[in-house]
């Protein structure tokens, strides 16, 4: 149950309320929040006659879920943004890692040519195999802050466990939490208590539901700028790295308040499905696109095989625009 009080209530008195109904207390500008567990389908004795509206809410996806607020929520990136009123996808591209300041610059200036906003890249990379490359660490966030400055490019990059959170929540503009990290609440924790805008992945062997339990997990810690992000889910098939569920996107959409973006990179897991990939997705009308591209994939030092080289990437980008417009949507 979701329970709004006025605003101008003592704060200490809402404390102690939320004390009483256990709920989580959440301050706006116009309201306060409380947030008790789904289970409690009646109003709590303790806020009867201080509640000025209340919403019983079927399971635990709560704060982001349509039934409470139906408007998708806006999120603020560059100078532009996605969801609210506005029918934009963001591109959001770079390569799998970071690997040096001549490799990032080439993929900077590539994205500038295009008119793109935000570089992706990472610095701290969860391999499956310990005895591959994991990321330069401080020294490539370095690297993107560097590439910030020069090219006015926001930076997107993953945090992987506890031990680097605060590092990638100051210098990343957007922080991305990867399919693998998606139940360290830790993590939840942390980026819930910042501010900037949070990229959630979905675990490859995840719920819809648990999915967006884990945005509600950021939300009730405060930060309300968290977007949803599709990647591909484990199955039987062994062709491609993943399979792409663009059922589950359709249902995100339909109940979720979040903005929703997809990645078809790592979804299909080679580069020759990418570009139909990311058609498809834009088909849907989705809030934006995580794709990566690097200057020279054969070298590349992490997940060489699914990346496009700037070329194939520019092919791509330029076959995007008439899709998006013929769904109503504007590439930015």
């Amino acid at each position: 149950m979701i329970i709004h009080l006025p605003v101008n209530m003592a704060q200490q008195q809402v404390e102690d309320l939320a004390r009483q109904a256990e709920a989580i207390c959440l301050k706006k500008a116009d309201k306060y929040v409380l947030i008790t567990s789904s289970k409690v389908k009646s109003l709590p004795d303790a806020l009867k006659g201080y509640a000025s509206e209340h919403f019983v809410l079927d399971t635990d996806m709560q704060l982001s879920s349509r039934q409470y607020d139906a408007s998708v929520g806006r999120i603020d990136i560059a100078d532009t943004y996605i969801g609210g009123d506005q029918r934009n996808t963001l591109m959001i591209a770079g390569p799998c890692s970071i690997e040096s300041e001549e490799q990032i610059e080439q993929s900077c200036q590539m994205l500038l040519s295009l008119g793109i906003k935000v570089l992706r890249a990472g610095c701290y990379k969860p391999r499956t195999s310990p005895y591959t490359f994991r990321g330069l660490g401080l020294e490539g966030l370095k690297l993107l802050a560097k590439m910030r400055d020069k090219y006015g490019l926001k930076i997107c990059t993953e945090v992987r466990d506890s031990t680097h959170v605060a590092e990638v929540i100051e210098y990343a503009d957007i922080v991305q939490i990867g399919a693998k990290s998606m139940y360290d609440h830790s993590l939840l924790t942390a980026c819930g208590k910042a501010r900037k805008p949070v990229i959630l992945k979905r675990g490859f062997g995840t719920t819809l539901q648990e999915f967006a339990n884990c945005a509600d997990f950021i939300m009730s810690c405060g930060n309300e700028q968290v977007i949803l992000c599709e990647r591909g889910i484990r199955t039987f098939e062994t062709k491609t790295r993943f399979t792409l569920d663009l059922c589950g996107v359709a249902w995100l959409k339909h109940y979720t308040n979040r903005p929703v973006i997809l990645d078809p990179s790592h979804a299909m897991g080679y580069d020759y499905g990418v570009p139909d990939l990311a058609r498809a997705c834009m088909a849907m009308g989705v809030d934006g696109l995580l794709i990566e591209t690097h200057p020279t994939p054969c070298v590349a030092k992490s997940d060489a095989a699914q990346q496009l080289d700037h070329d194939a990437f520019r092919q791509m980008y330029a076959s995007l625009k008439p899709v998006a417009a013929a769904v109503g949507r504007q590439l930015v």
